[in-house]
């Protein structure tokens, strides 16, 4: 059978069965399933892996180059690698960001694109609030991120305090979070996993500006169990002028 015609006969199933499931699961999830279709169909993967901003090595001592390439190269890659495998994503919004696709995530989802979703946003948004600080002076926030910060914590110490301890309890593995809620009021917030604020599954929702992974494969090759001295080391290299950016775009 040549190419084209398993291709028709293929698009003409699928048509079938969306004419026969929207009634069963509704328009907009034919919908996401078709975008998605249409996509495998390409042989363009749905998603892949970014570039790191800097080198490996830009941020030591504070993190070390193997830990980043490891992180980066195999980690990053593996939850890049299981979306693009997986059998379905019915329920993903395929046309929105990559923000927009986790706001679908709902109890309905499955656990593979929950979790790997999940990987592939928060770990794309780690590497990009973070910077080398080749001085080992820590940058501070500045601008309209700088009062949101005094008006919600006051001083910018309070706000490492809270963050730095609710991190370090974090049981397992998961992030901790600094997120602008609907009222546009900062709070610092943490999930377990991969999951993340803009999830429907998580009790408190909010946009990410600043992502801290707290999973043992960000730290323990240089930190081993010491997280709190790997979270200490971590304000010296956030990109506070990124974070500032996603704060005014929210």
């Amino acid at each position: 059978m040549s190419d084209n015609r398993r291709d028709f006969l293929r698009k003409s199933a699928l048509l079938g069965l969306s004419g026969l499931a929207t009634g069963l699961i509704g328009k907009d999830r034919i919908s996401n399933i078709e975008n998605a279709t249409e996509l495998f169909s390409s042989g363009e993967p749905l998603f892949n892996l970014p570039a790191l901003p800097y080198a490996y090595d830009a941020l030591e001592p504070f993190i070390d180059k193997q830990t980043m390439q490891i992180h980066h190269d195999k980690h990053h890659q593996a939850y890049i690698d299981k979306l693009n495998s997986a059998p379905s994503m019915s329920n993903i919004n395929m046309k929105a960001d990559d923000a927009g696709k986790c706001r679908s995530v709902d109890k309905d989802t499955s656990d593979l694109i929950r979790n790997n979703l999940g990987g592939y946003y928060n770990h794309k948004l780690f590497w990009e609030v973070m910077k080398p600080n080749p001085t080992g002076t820590p940058s501070a926030p500045t601008g309209k991120l700088a009062e949101a910060i005094t008006k919600d914590f006051k001083f910018i110490e309070e706000l490492k305090k809270e963050f730095s301890e609710k991190a370090s309890k974090i049981f397992g593995s998961g992030w901790c979070w600094l997120i602008v809620d609907d009222k546009n009021n900062l709070k610092i917030t943490t999930t377990a996993n991969q999951d993340n604020p803009l999830m429907k599954v998580v009790p408190e929702n909010g946009t990410p500006i600043l992502a801290l992974d707290v999973w043992e494969h960000a730290y323990y090759l240089k930190y081993q169990n010491r997280r709190p001295e790997y979270i200490n080391q971590w304000w010296n290299v956030v990109n506070w002028e990124k974070v500032g950016q996603l704060f005014t775009q929210k």
